[in-house]
């Protein structure tokens, strides 16, 4: 059964925004007090978090899809609708985020490190916040809008300090679990690794993090065995530290050549050429380990290697290892630059910059692209007149129109707003007028300029008693 998981794919969807609502406030005596309805509520946000206690990416293998809450519509009597809830999904540290075509889109290293992976859609406005003097009540309110979703890639490398590589059955993971806490399975025989495994080691001021990859074989870095699957894995550490096996059982390997050939894959798989080396000839308990070593550790020196003799079973040469290593990683702590916080940098945008593009295509459709223009197609409700004269109004504003008449665009041309695969497309009349705009002014209501009945018939039957006081007045000569 799986336990340990690096990379899977996640779906994630934000939540929608809420519609607003189209209300009118009624009471007795008062049946048109004016627009009141409420804001639709925000869509969640779905947010990845570093988590130190996480270690995989195993419940995201078994649940790959992940939604956040919508956001609830707005009501009458200025309601406003509740936001959706966030969803938060914890991951190991040393996460990466990568888009489906492989580009990376965070590297989330350290405690409490966020990423939004799915921004939740706005709320629509309601028609009590689309009030203005010229648009007493409007009969119409803004669609919330839909939350992204998108397909995300996770990818774990593992956040240690040293890494130990070296093929399957070299030692590495008894050497580990000498080290430090750490407990991997140890077997005699090849592949027993399956995981990389972390662990913590304590020498003298310095704590550092050591992990033991998988084996590596000839042809890892093109996918052979388990290399490819756990080479990112070693990308993040400070020093790489070959255990080499002197007691092989293999009559055609020798440490020299293991060694050749993990270097070869390191180059291979790139990346790696600026981190410094350490050999470590693994199991001289053994005595034709011994000699062995004896044999090559002059060649290795010869070839700028650091190298050390231990036993993992017999507990020989470990605490000389653990020492240098820890003298290393000191050495790469204080060469790294300081951590300075970022600096906040803003661009306000050029007083002439509209925010929006009007492009003439081959097939000669004009099409519009912008933040503002497409949000407004999205929020808009084309089954509402009102509201499409309101959308016109706020793209005339824009300078939408001005723009098409300098692209070459005539009355009757195809306009589209958004991207080829979700665009609103009509026929473009300039300054064409909406249903809404029949009945008076785009979004005004001739409701509340018109005389109620019952006033109307006080004043119909006052004017009739006037003019009975005239027609008595002049029949009457006194």
């Amino acid at each position: 059964m799986t336990t340990f998981v690096d990379r899977v794919e996640l779906h994630v969807a934000a939540g929608n925004g809420g519609h607003g609502c189209a209300s009118v406030h009624r009471e007795k005596f008062k049946p048109l007090g004016g627009p009141d309805g409420g804001n639709g509520g925000r869509g969640g946000d779905v947010t990845l978090v570093v988590d130190q206690d996480i270690t995989t990416l195993l419940d995201y293998h078994h649940s790959p899809h992940r939604k956040a809450t919508n956001g609830q519509p707005g009501a009458g009597d200025n309601r406003s609708g509740k936001d959706g809830q966030d969803l938060v999904l914890p991951v190991p540290d040393g996460t990466v985020v990568l888009d489906r075509d492989g580009n990376v889109l965070a590297d989330l290293v350290g405690q409490g490190t966020t990423f939004v992976a799915g921004q939740g859609g706005r709320g629509g406005l309601g028609n009590a916040a689309l009030a203005s003097a010229r648009r007493k009540a409007p009969g119409f309110a803004l669609l919330g809008e839909p939350g992204e979703a998108r397909d995300v890639v996770l990818e774990l490398k593992t956040v240690a300090d040293v890494a130990l590589v070296g093929y399957p059955s070299a030692g590495k993971s008894s050497l580990i679990s000498v080290l430090s806490a750490a407990k991997p399975k140890i077997a005699d025989y090849p592949f027993t690794t399956l995981v990389p495994n972390l662990g913590v080691v304590t020498a003298g001021s310095t704590v550092y993090t050591i992990a033991d990859v998988p084996g590596l074989i000839p042809g890892a870095s093109q996918g052979r065995g388990l290399g490819l699957e756990f080479l990112r894995h070693v990308e993040r550490c400070s020093v790489l530290v070959h255990v080499l096996d002197t007691a092989t059982l293999e009559s055609d390997r020798d440490p020299v050549s293991d060694l050749d050939m993990i270097e070869e894959e390191l180059k291979q798989y790139g990346g790696l050429e600026d981190r410094p080396r350490i050999v470590v000839l693994n199991k001289i308990d053994i005595p034709d380990g011994q000699d062995l070593a004896d044999m090559i550790r002059p060649d290795l020196e010869a070839r700028g290697y650091r190298v050390f003799e231990v036993s993992a079973v017999a507990h020989t040469g470990l605490k000389e290892l653990s020492f240098a290593l820890a003298g290393v990683i000191a050495e790469a702590r204080a060469a790294k630059p300081v951590e300075v916080a970022t600096r906040i940098v803003i661009r306000p945008k050029a007083v002439d910059d509209a925010g929006f593009t009007v492009q003439k295509e081959e097939d000669g459709l004009y099409r519009v692209r912008g933040e503002k223009p497409e949000r407004w197609i999205r929020q808009t409700d084309f089954n509402n007149d009102e509201a499409v004269g309101y959308l016109a109004d706020r793209l005339n504003r824009l300078g939408v129109e001005d723009e098409l008449v300098k692209a070459g665009a005539r009355a009757g041309d195809g306009v589209a707003i958004g991207a080829e695969d979700n665009a609103v497309v009509f026929d473009w009349e300039p300054t064409m007028a909406a249903g809404a705009e029949m009945l008076g002014r785009r979004g005004e209501d001739h409701r509340f300029e018109a005389p109620r009945p019952a006033a109307q018939r006080r004043r119909d039957r006052e004017a009739e008693r006037d003019e009975a006081q005239r027609e008595f007045d002049d029949f009457n000569p006194f």
